[in-house]
């Protein structure tokens, strides 16, 4: 039987729960070996949970190795010292997004890694409807998009922003944007498979008591010309699962909470998966777990394999240079 493949977690926070979970569904093909945190509250709670080793620093992980890769679950102002770490190390990485704060941060981090492997988790890329979308787009007979659409009506009570640090520039980088509807915008640009040209928006609080935006909304232009609306809140009460809707010249792709439905102009309609939970409403945590599992799997065999993984690092940039591009016009 193949060894599993056996990842380092550093970070234990709400995120940090859902790669324990997906790596025990795993059927033995890769297991959490060691997880990182400074806390030793937080080891002893993550070790009486999941059973795994703990360590205090990465640095302790790198030494010892026995581990093939890294997950960083970590804010993102902490990642560019332990992508250096990792890159001295040949330790390959797969971080949580955003990548950093900013995207030239995030690119700078994925020159760092040179050849090293180095994935991000935007996991909504790898539901089976994400992909069956992409596949309606290349093949071309829904004709070439001319309007997307993204929107992420969330919630967040106002106790969430409590967190020392969340929602702040330091740490997070912003608000919404780049904590919440980065995954929907990333699916929107990934579908749509065209450079952002110009963006018109603006960012606001409109309810919480935080440094970073809790309201964005923007129109994107694309090369080709195509069209983009987003929109995204965690002030809409008791909050929505998010759509993802292109329009091509022939028809129309909508996803919303993991299902896909086909709008063709001449009447007949398809539809992918099943919707389920997303996260947007009052539990951030409520969405399943077979994406996660499934870059984690990729990235595995990617590394073993010695191929590029689906999700490189390098995918997560032209998101983060949308988001930036709206932090600034508003």
């Amino acid at each position: 039987m193949t060894q599993p493949f056996r990842y380092a977690l550093v970070g234990a926070g709400m995120v940090a729960d859902v790669f324990h979970r997906a790596a025990a569904a795993s059927d033995g093909r890769m297991a959490v070996e060691v997880v990182v945190a400074r806390s030793q509250d937080a080891r002893d709670r993550v070790a009486a949970t999941h059973g795994c080793r703990m360590a205090s620093s990465l640095g302790a992980v790198l030494a010892e190795g026995g581990v093939d890769a890294v997950i960083l679950a970590t804010p993102p102002d902490a990642r560019a010292a332990m992508v250096a770490a990792c890159t001295d190390a040949g330790m390959p990485v797969l971080a949580e997004k955003p990548l950093e704060r900013t995207a030239d941060a995030a690119a700078a981090l994925v020159a760092r890694m040179g050849t090293v492997p180095f994935g991000v988790v935007l996991q909504h890329r790898m539901r089976a409807a994400s992909r069956a979308a992409r596949d309606a787009v290349d093949g071309g007979a829904l004709g070439a998009p001319r309007l997307l659409r993204v929107d992420v009506p969330w919630w967040r009570d106002p106790g969430y922003y409590a967190q020392p640090g969340r929602g702040t520039l330091a740490r997070d980088g912003g608000g919404v944007m780049i904590t919440q509807a980065i995954h929907a915008l990333d699916l929107g640009l990934w579908l749509t498979g065209a450079p952002v040209v110009r963006v018109r928006g603006g960012t606001a609080r409109a309810l919480h008591d935080l440094e970073g935006e809790d309201t964005a909304a923007a129109l994107i232009d694309f090369k080709g010309g195509a069209v983009g609306v987003f929109t995204a809140t965690t002030a809409a009460y008791p909050g929505r699962s998010e759509i993802v809707e292109l329009t091509c010249e022939h028809g129309t792709l909508r996803l919303g909470g993991g299902a896909l439905t086909v709008l063709h102009r001449d009447g007949r309609q398809e539809v992918v998966g099943e919707e389920g939970g997303s996260g947007g409403g009052a539990d951030p945590m409520a969405f399943p777990l077979d994406a996660h599992q499934a870059v984690m799997l990729d990235f595995a065999g990617a590394v073993r394999a010695g191929r590029p993984p689906f999700l490189p690092a390098s995918a997560a940039l032209p998101v983060q240079r949308c988001i930036d591009a709206i932090a600034r016009a508003g």
